[in-house]
């Protein structure tokens, strides 16, 4: 039986915890509330609003109160659960009270700031809106980094250290890494190989020269899908914002999609993949909401699950099976698409494809990739903010055999480093993971899960991906986690296996 100061300090750790995660999860709301309802002419307050709820949240991390709290627990004997909750909450308590309060709250006013800056450049098509202030977060990370560790790498002390929900501890920056290389190694011949190929798969499919699909029936369709796909829409809210996104937590998850007018698969394939990341939401544990133990287990962990719905489901021959007819009911004009050729449409290997939120399951790593080498060049003064633009529109060359004509359709497409550094590193973490994922489910699951989703059985994929990764919220290290959800480390053999197979059956390689 805990001792009473022993009890009465963890409850302190307890209530800090709550308030902390209350106002992150509050900031998230004024993000979404920024990009879905608030009028144009509120950016400047929004700022500031949200600076201050950074804050506070950065005094209730750092209080005295909590240090002693956490101090007192030291050599206390807990249970797993307490001891994952304060080994959690030590850790970022330990990097926010290395850092000076004047710089925290200097890069939340720069992260507010810098996002209603992207939106404007966005409008306007000009780097030029933007740059200045990426450039303002870079030096402003680069300092926090030196507070935290300054003895090492500050871009993997950015990658390791983060705090909050876009933090992804446990997964070592030389394990991203690996990935990368092997992924670079093995995706570039494989791309050059389909682009090579005779094979000629129906792109069109679900494509239009014109505007055929419009948005209001576009709506009616996407909630169809997350129908399909169980959502709890007790739980959920879905609107529309200039990029998708999802945030929220067991009781309420905002969750938004874009649409285009002659393509039905941006928004569906974004639909589905922020179902991802909701699902994950919905299935972490209720009662522990205010803790570790009822948060994500990390951005990349939470990206498994959004690849995993996106490319492991909706790209799936099965899925389309399931749904396309319902795309016929909305939209007559496609009568004549079979399943195969609406799978091919999803499936395709794009020889000119700019968006990464649009790219295919190949390309979008080198999508990553480019931003991730970017990134790291700012980050160790290599490069300038203002020379962005001519790199990237290089690096798309290299490596996807394209050139940006615009800022939207190059660096300007995410709004990522508004907020976020790294920022692009979960998504591939999130998508060899989804590949791991999938390969164990359809070892352990007693059904064939393409059977399960060509029969709209969503439920037993959802049940083994709760059990598996989100009733355990952070209860569990990232690399834990992965090795109990799957029996080996993290690996990109099983996507690379898992694309080698599908796409040479696709492309007759």
């Amino acid at each position: 039986m805990a001792s009473e100061s022993t009890e009465k300090a963890y409850q302190t750790v307890l209530e800090h915890s709550q308030r902390v995660l209350d106002l992150e999860k509050t900031n998230q709301l004024l993000r979404w509330d920024s990009d879905v309802m608030m009028p144009p002419g509120g950016a400047p307050a929004r700022a500031s609003q949200r600076t201050t709820l950074s804050t506070a949240r950065n005094r209730y991390l750092t209080a005295d109160a909590l240090g002693e709290a956490l101090a007192e627990l030291d050599e206390a004997a807990l249970d797993d659960e307490r001891a994952a909750v304060v080994r959690e909450v030590r850790r970022e308590h330990t990097t926010a009270v290395s850092v000076p309060e004047e710089l925290t709250t200097r890069i939340s006013e720069i992260n507010s700031r810098a996002h209603e800056a992207w939106k404007s450049a966005r409008e306007a098509n000009d780097w030029s809106q933007f740059g200045p202030v990426v450039a303002e977060h870079f030096e402003a990370k680069k300092e926090w980094a030196h507070h935290v560790d300054p003895d090492s790498d500050p871009y993997e002390v950015v990658w390791s250290q983060r705090t909050g929900y876009l933090a992804q501890p446990h997964i070592p920056l030389e394990t991203v890494d690996e990935i990368f290389d092997q992924l670079r190694e093995e995706l570039v011949p494989l791309i050059a190989a389909i682009h090579d190929s005779d094979v000629e798969l129906a792109t069109d499919a679900l494509h239009s020269d014109e505007a055929a699909f419009d948005v209001e029936t576009q709506q009616q369709l996407n909630r169809a899908a997350l129908d399909t796909l169980q959502l709890d829409w007790d739980r959920t809210r879905f609107d529309v914002a200039p990029h998708p996104f999802s945030f929220g937590h067991p009781y309420d998850v905002r969750m938004t999609t874009r649409y285009d007018e002659s393509d039905l698969t941006e928004a569906l394939t974004g639909t589905i993949h922020e179902f991802g990341h909701t699902a994950y939401a919905h299935g972490l544990p209720r009662d522990e909401y205010g803790t570790p133990l009822g948060e994500p287990r990390g951005i990349g962990i939470h990206e498994s699950q959004s690849r995993f719905f996106e490319n492991h489901v909706g790209r799936t021959e099965a899925f389309w099976e399931l749904f396309l007819p319902t795309v016929k009911e909305q939209f007559p004009s496609l009568r004549d698409v079979t399943p195969r050729e609406a799978y091919e449409c999803v499936n395709q290997v794009f020889d000119d494809n700019y968006i990464r939120v649009d790219a295919d399951e190949l390309t979008y790593h080198m999508h990553i990739i480019l931003r991730t080498e970017i990134e790291r060049d700012l980050f160790h003064d290599r490069i300038d903010a203002d020379e962005i633009p001519q790199l990237w529109n290089e690096k798309m060359e290299k490596y996807l055999g394209i050139r940006p004509e615009t800022d939207n359709e190059g660096c300007l497409q995410d709004p990522h480093w508004s907020q976020s550094l790294p920022g692009f590193v979960g998504y591939t973490i999130g998508s060899v993971l989804a590949a791991q994922l999938d390969a164990t489910m359809r070892e352990e699951l007693d059904e064939n899960v393409d059977d399960l989703i060509r029969e709209g059985r969503i439920g037993p994929i959802r049940e083994w991906l709760t059990e598996t990764v989100h009733r355990h919220g952070q209860r569990y290290r990232a690399d834990e986690l992965v090795r109990r959800a799957t029996g080996e480390d993290l690996t990109a053999d099983y996507f690379l296996e898992y694309a080698r197979e599908k796409y040479g059956e696709l492309y007759d390689l």
